[in-house]
């Protein structure tokens, strides 16, 4: 399973239910990893989408205990999330936000990919700093490149203690 996002210098990735940046290089490099794939993401997410619906050419999967949608997946706990997406192959689901789920399917990511754009915004919500996380290495980099005028790079992060959702004994088996 892999993460992506984009982060600002303070790994701020949104303010009051909305990205931080609208940058056409990140949401191109978001789309190419993403299409034909299954994205995992929060309610709050969901709604912060053009028009709150799902994206299109994907899998939309929400986790939420509060919504019903017949226009993509719902999950209402962690363990129904992990016996659906057990259904799918690992490498081909993408947990997109928020920062809730971030923070809770970060240890059973293998990958996270990060756009790194060289600017801060006052944010709101946060994604874990890889940097500082002993259980997460860079293993890529792209030159640096700019869109509408903001320098950004493109990051892969590889999860050196990665647990297997499918066999966390918390969850029960699936």
């Amino acid at each position: 399973m892999n993460l992506i996002a984009a982060v600002d210098q303070n790994w701020g990735i949104g303010i009051e239910n909305k990205l931080l940046f609208q940058l056409p290089l990140d949401l191109e490099f978001f789309k190419s990893k993403t299409i034909g794939k299954v994205i995992v993401m929060g309610k709050n997410t969901l709604l912060s989408l053009p028009g709150a619906n799902p994206l299109p050419n994907r899998v939309n999967i929400v986790l939420s205990k509060t919504i019903q949608r017949e226009d993509c997946l719902v999950c209402h706990s962690l363990e129904d999330l992990f016996a659906t997406l057990s259904n799918y192959k690992p490498e081909d689901v993408f947990v997109m936000g928020g920062e809730q789920l971030y923070n809770e399917m970060l240890p059973y990511c293998e990958k996270a990919y990060l756009t790194k754009i060289k600017a801060l915004k006052k944010a709101t919500h946060f994604f874990p700093n890889l940097d500082l996380n002993h259980d997460w290495v860079m293993v890529k980099q792209s030159e640096k490149a700019s869109s509408n005028g903001v320098d950004l790079c493109f990051c892969e992060y590889r999860n050196i203690t990665i647990r297997n959702y499918r066999e966390h004994n918390c969850f029960g088996s699936f």
